[in-house]
């Protein structure tokens, strides 16, 4: 049978290099043309913030940053760009601090310059999300999507060893759901396993050693391909489930999507054997969940959304949330009953289980 399939890529310029950060922004704004620009950088990231943006035509820096982008802080800070006449945004952060860039973007239309500070991915993507009365809503359009990224490893010395996990697992996330995700193809599928690749192997060596460059070099890599695949792939159930619980629950990001995913794996492997083959080998190990759970184990991930905010008595309704978004093409069926299951086992923090079927 011969090949068919659609693909697309979106097109962004990336610069990557240790050190470079403010080298490359200061490159872009002149590039771009921009006489106003407005930082966007959460307290936390202030100083770097001001350190990769000192001497450029700053005529705002905005700092109200939240997970999940409540919908007030999205048009808070869409007014505060256009009062102070911003022609351009730079964000420095998380994916919280991307998320409302592109929030602004939405709107506003101004172009994006993104210098990452995690492994979030979603500087790749042109997918937006906001929160109103803890419901989470998710789109895409193509002008949220930064027209240039920085990474720079150097920014990732001061994440703390245990977000650099649960950040870096998000990114696998990524990469995993991509394989099954509705547009899945042979293209996006390879971005996603390479992606695999580099970013477990780069997580081992930062938690082995804290301030080994190459392996941080090497998450930032596949943390850009994770989301390049996941842009072109789309949203599978993995990530309908982690924006639910996230938006209702206002759970943490990163941590909400290392837990949940090898719940969604060992539920969707066995009904997509030459994906699970192939993530197993990203993985090097013989199945696709014992190869996560040894990552897991090795990188000492979140284990247990009890952790993280959810309760227990949160699951029937969680259930009935996520139950809209199940993709019509998830690889095995997903309904009520295999959704609590899930969603329990995760919240319990009980280890998914091995088969030799995948």
């Amino acid at each position: 049978m011969s090949l068919t399939f659609e693909n697309i890529t979106l097109g962004q310029r990336v610069l990557f290099g240790y050190g470079r950060a403010a080298h490359h922004v200061a490159a872009e704004v002149d590039r771009l043309g921009a006489r106003g620009v407005m930082v966007i950088a959460a307290p936390a990231e202030a100083g770097i913030a001001d350190r990769i943006t000192a001497g450029l035509p700053v005529v705002l820096r905005h700092d109200d940053v939240r997970p999940h982008v409540p919908v007030e802080q999205a048009e808070a800070a869409r007014a505060a760009a256009k009062e102070s006449g911003a022609d351009l945004v730079v964000c420095v952060g998380g994916g919280s601090t991307t998320g409302l860039a592109k929030a602004v973007a939405l709107t506003t239309r101004l172009p994006i310059v993104a210098v990452p500070t995690t492994y979030a991915g979603s500087e790749a993507t042109n997918v937006w999300g906001l929160t109103e009365a803890s419901r989470k809503t998710t789109g895409a359009d193509d002008v949220v999507l930064p027209v240039a990224v920085v990474y720079d490893s150097e920014l990732t010395l001061s994440l703390p060893i245990g977000l650099s996990v649960a950040s870096g697992l998000n990114a696998i996330a990524h990469c995993v759901d991509s394989m099954w995700a509705p547009r899945t193809n042979p293209v996006n599928q390879a971005f996603a396993m390479e992606g695999l690749r580099a970013v477990a192997g780069g997580l081992r060596r930062i938690v082995r050693e804290p301030d080994d460059i190459d392996g941080r070099d090497a998450t930032l890599y596949g943390c850009y391909l994770s989301g390049v695949a996941f842009a072109s792939a789309g949203s599978g159930l993995h990530h309908k489930i982690c924006h639910v619980l996230g938006g209702a629950y206002d759970l943490p990001h990163a941590q909400t999507h290392a837990t949940v995913l090898p719940y969604v794996l060992e539920l969707n492997a066995p009904g997509a054997p030459d994906a699970a083959r192939r993530i197993a080998a990203a993985l090097d190990s013989a199945t696709p969940v014992a190869g996560l759970n040894a990552l897991r184990e090795e990188l000492d991930a979140p284990r247990a959304l009890a952790d993280h905010g959810l309760r227990r008595e949160d699951i029937p309704e969680a259930v009935r949330l996520i139950l809209p978004y199940v993709p019509a093409n998830n690889p095995v069926p997903a309904g009520a009953e295999d959704l609590t299951d899930l969603l329990t086992r995760a919240w319990a923090g009980k280890p998914p289980q091995d088969s030799e079927a995948t």
